[in-house]
């Protein structure tokens, strides 16, 4: 049976760290004030001058090491983000471009914070369903740094920017009990678009309006709302997954959610009976990266050892449209 392989992983942060007490000087806010409504203390800041681009191909170089194989061996890219170095052409092309394996098709694909899910969904099925392809990088990227409003308190203290990559393959040799992506679960719901979005310079901004200022285009989110249906959406699509595949919280040996908030990480932990020790959270010097909080997530943890050979994790994701997703891995 054919199954498909996280053969390499790798992440990528800028150095410059912003800590709450930087905050507290640039709007209206305290270190306390933070730290209870988020659990963030700091999180990484890319510079003027580094673009998203940047923190995929660091990411892609490291997890093309790890998993020991040449750029050459790349027969596709994609790349998760909500924020590209430009409208077009793709991120991906211009990762592909920084990496220097010309002519294989790049695509990016915008599903916020849910986007590394749906993308090695998308992966996984062009490896399962195409001969031809044998080994995927996907990246999930974001330097949110450049689309939120630094003087509105609510939402600039929660974003830190970053990069997570993957190399998936294909395994013809592979059964459930080995390791693998077992299975993916992605939904969405567009009748909440306004729950959480960005203006940017898209089509429903008119350049020529000068009723649309600058701070308008920024990241715009009804935060009670957007912490509701977080919990809601991510702990159904955690007890689907588990029941597709026959499994109990119990069988999980590491609990990967997206890093957007502590509280509502606690409250997806207690509504689904995750035990401390399950749950790996890196958001308190991270922040919430957006597409890439899950693979840096899963990267930190295989660094510290939380994640060992033949462990069987579940991570989960929501996001902007709103959307979210869950995928039950067995690791390498």
């Amino acid at each position: 049976m054919k199954h498909v392989i996280i053969k390499g992983i790798g992440s990528h942060v800028p150095d410059c760290v912003l800590s709450n007490a930087d905050l507290e000087g640039m709007v209206d806010t305290t270190n306390e004030w933070i730290i209870t409504r988020t659990g963030i203390e700091s999180r990484r800041i890319c510079l003027d001058t580094e673009m998203t681009s940047d923190l995929c191909h660091e990411a892609a170089l490291k997890a093309l090491e790890n998993a020991n194989i040449s750029v050459c061996d790349v027969d596709l890219i994609i790349v998760a983000t909500v924020t590209p170095d430009m409208q077009f052409p793709s991120t991906a092309c211009i990762v592909q471009r920084k990496l220097g394996c010309v002519d294989i098709p790049c695509f990016d694909i915008s599903v916020a914070c849910s986007g590394f899910v749906y993308a090695i969904d998308v992966a996984r099925n062009f490896l399962l369903n195409n001969l031809v392809m044998k080994n995927i990088l996907v990246i999930g990227a974001d330097k949110f740094s450049s689309i939120v409003d630094w003087e509105d308190r609510s939402t600039c203290v929660l974003f830190g920017d970053g990069a997570g990559a993957v190399v998936l393959s294909r395994d013809n040799t592979n059964d459930d009990s080995e390791p693998g992506i077992l299975d993916v679960l992605i939904g969405a719901d567009g009748r909440r678009t306004q729950m959480l979005y960005c203006l940017g310079w898209g089509t429903m901004a008119p350049t020529e309006s000068e009723k649309v200022g600058k701070r308008e285009r920024f990241v715009k989110m009804e935060g009670r709302e957007v912490f509701k249906e977080a919990i809601k959406r991510m702990c159904a699509v955690m007890e689907d997954i588990l029941l597709r595949n026959k499994l109990t919280i119990e069988d999980i040996d590491c609990v990967i959610p997206h890093q957007a908030n502590m509280r509502i990480i606690s409250a997806i932990a207690e509504r689904i009976g995750v035990p401390e020790e399950k749950m790996f959270i890196n958001l308190q010097h991270m922040g919430n990266t957006s597409a890439a909080s899950i693979p840096i997530a899963i990267d930190e943890a295989v660094q510290v050892g939380r994640i060992q050979s033949g462990d069987l994790i579940l991570v989960v994701s929501f996001g902007a449209g709103i959307t979210w997703g869950a995928s039950l891995i067995r690791w390498k």
